[in-house]
């Protein structure tokens, strides 16, 4: 297929990418500067200069191709603005054709839950909550393919959140030790960045209309298991200081508040779509030091 990519050099959009190309199909990517779109020329990509806002724009992008995989996030408070431009400029786009639209959504919408499934209560917190009014109505939108993806934490290659635990600071009181989120005892669902991609590449190609997947890979560490692990590879005998969710809010605000929530998940349904996640989990990552050299 020939697919718009809109994060093409983001984070899970680079692996999507990469992905792609691998798997055979071509890929107009969509980028905001001239200097994203030289960093991906050359590479058997058609680097696409423009904003993700621009809704005239878009709709022309989208009716040239064979799919849409939407990965980009404007990543400021405008972001619920700009991810609902692009969604309806999209499916304006696609028409009546049955031509795919993947979407990139988040598990934190499903707030705190030790079984979380596709089908489990949406309970955002304030962070995500702008979500459902728009992932609900596109995934229920005539004449597309749309999916949904929702993540959990990714990692891999030393990128992503887990930095806020691995690389935290420290702190000096009976002795050094890595600061935690809270006290550490909520569970984060995660999935390795390349196995994420994959599951983007299978849902092009298999996923059903109207259909969500949780991308995670079923390992659901603590983020004190993470922070003990990180101390031990960075020579701090595994010692961590938990804080108060009040000052973990303090320092992040609303996105600190939603790393508080616990989660957990297996990732049943994208599994039985064919997927398999084969790479080292996060903690494999950090003991190895890929999160902490």
């Amino acid at each position: 297929m020939h697919v718009l990519l809109t994060g093409a050099t983001g984070y899970i959009g680079s692996a999507v990418l990469k992905a792609l190309l691998q798997g055979g199909h071509s890929v107009a990517a969509l980028v905001r500067t001239e200097d994203a779109a030289d960093r991906l020329r050359g590479s058997d990509v058609d680097a696409v200069v423009g904003d993700m806002r621009d809704a005239g724009f878009i709709t022309a992008l989208a009716q040239k191709v064979d799919a849409v995989i939407h990965t980009a996030t404007t990543g400021d408070e405008h972001k619920a603005a700009a991810e609902r431009a692009l969604t309806d400029a999209v499916i304006a786009g696609l028409g009546d054709t049955g031509k795919p639209f993947i979407r990139t959504g988040g598990i934190l919408v499903y707030g705190q839950g030790e079984d979380i499934t596709e089908a489990s209560p949406r309970r955002a917190p304030s962070f995500v909550a702008w979500r459902d009014a728009i992932d609900i109505p596109t995934l229920q939108a005539p004449g597309i393919r749309s999916i949904l993806i929702e993540p959990g934490v990714a990692y891999g290659y030393g990128h992503g959140i887990p930095n806020l635990v691995t690389r935290a600071e420290i702190t000096e009181g009976d002795g050094p030790a890595l600061i935690l989120l809270g006290e550490g005892n909520q569970h984060w669902t995660t999935v390795h960045v390349d196995d994420l991609a994959a599951l983007y590449i299978l849902a092009l190609e298999k996923a059903p209309h109207g259909s969500t997947y949780l991308g995670v890979n079923g390992h659901n560490p603590t983020a004190r298991e993470l922070g003990e692990a990180a101390s031990r590879v960075r020579g701090l005998g595994g010692r961590v200081a938990p804080e108060t969710a009040a000052e973990t809010t303090a320092r992040l605000g609303a996105f600190g508040e939603a790393l508080l929530l616990s989660q957990q998940a297996t990732g049943r349904a994208a599994r039985e779509l064919g997927w398999t996640p084969t790479r080292p989990t996060l903690i494999d990552e950090i003991n190895a030091g890929t999160y902490t050299n």
